[in-house]
């Protein structure tokens, strides 16, 4: 099919299951949560060699927020409740307690599956319970003046590893395009471009090196198309960004790969719009592109 003269090929993405957990933080303004959610949503790109994925689902307004201050709601996804847990305690902990004027809610108060998140030990018996916007929290005093948060979260059974490819006959389209997919992204709720954008895709494994777990997916590489005989790159293209998405559900990814795909089309220089998947050996969902346009 195509859609606004650029041809997306009948291929299908695969996704795998994964736990997911949804964090608000909040601040002065909007740079300082911004800042604070940045920090903590670091070294978190691909589960291939980080402790987790993770990224900034979006901009929450001062009435979106529990303390009616300036926020972004930030989600992490790992394969496992026990690895979930760490990594947000570690997060939160090392990278928005530390933060100027930040405070931390639950991002998923409906769900049923809970982490606990105990940081009001950093008090040193000087914290206490206050509560804020109908929630309980602690109040850690910091130097600052108070950190406040919630020590409670959901978590809910996510997919890690939707995606798409945006193959472009220049870097300069290319890059425009997987810049305007990833912006169209952040306007859907439930997911999260964890990259946010990959230049360096990959494959499982390797051809030459049995130490690798993963290695560059040479089908997908311009400058060796000549090379690799079983080449995926169309003529007339030279570069190929991927977007992965990681989202609450089958609907949350749907949804942002739709809208990431009908954003970055409108970049003149477009050739194809393709996804990727490994024959059905990385996981269970399917999100075949056809359909989903």
């Amino acid at each position: 099919m195509e859609l606004n003269g650029v041809f997306i090929e009948d291929e299908y993405a695969e996704a795998f299951p994964n736990w997911a957990c949804r964090v608000i933080i909040t601040a002065i303004n909007e740079k300082w949560a911004v800042n604070a959610a940045t920090e903590a949503t670091g070294f978190a790109t691909s589960a291939i060699g980080c402790p987790c994925e993770a990224g900034i689902e979006r901009i929450l307004t001062p009435e979106e927020t529990p303390d009616g201050r300036p926020g972004v709601a930030i989600m992490l996804f790992a394969g496992g409740k026990k690895k979930l847990k760490e990594q947000v305690v570690e997060r939160l902990a090392e990278c928005v307690l530390t933060s100027p004027t930040a405070a931390v809610f639950d991002g998923m108060p409906e769900a049923e599956e809970r982490i606990d998140v105990k940081l009001h030990f950093f008090g040193d018996k000087f914290e206490h319970k206050v509560e804020v916007g109908g929630r309980q929290c602690w109040a850690i005093p910091i130097m600052n003046g108070e950190y406040i948060g919630e020590e409670e979260f959901g978590i809910v059974k996510g997919i890690a590893g939707g995606n798409f490819f945006i193959m472009g006959e220049s870097v300069e389209a290319a890059l425009e395009a997987a810049e305007k997919a990833v912006d169209a992204i952040k306007t859907c709720a439930g997911s999260i471009t964890s990259f946010p954008v990959v230049a360096s895709g990959s494959k499982v494994g390797s051809n030459a090196y049995k130490f690798m777990v993963a290695t560059t997916n040479e089908k997908y590489c311009p400058s060796i198309r000549d090379q690799v005989p079983d080449t995926k790159v169309p003529e007339g293209v030279t570069c190929i960004y991927e977007i992965v998405i990681d989202g609450v559900d089958e609907a949350a990814i749907k949804a942002a790969t739709k809208a990431g795909i009908e954003a970055a089309v409108t970049v003149p220089g477009i050739k194809r719009i393709t996804s990727g998947n490994f024959g059905g050996t990385l996981g269970p969902y399917k999100f075949p592109l056809s359909e989903i346009l």
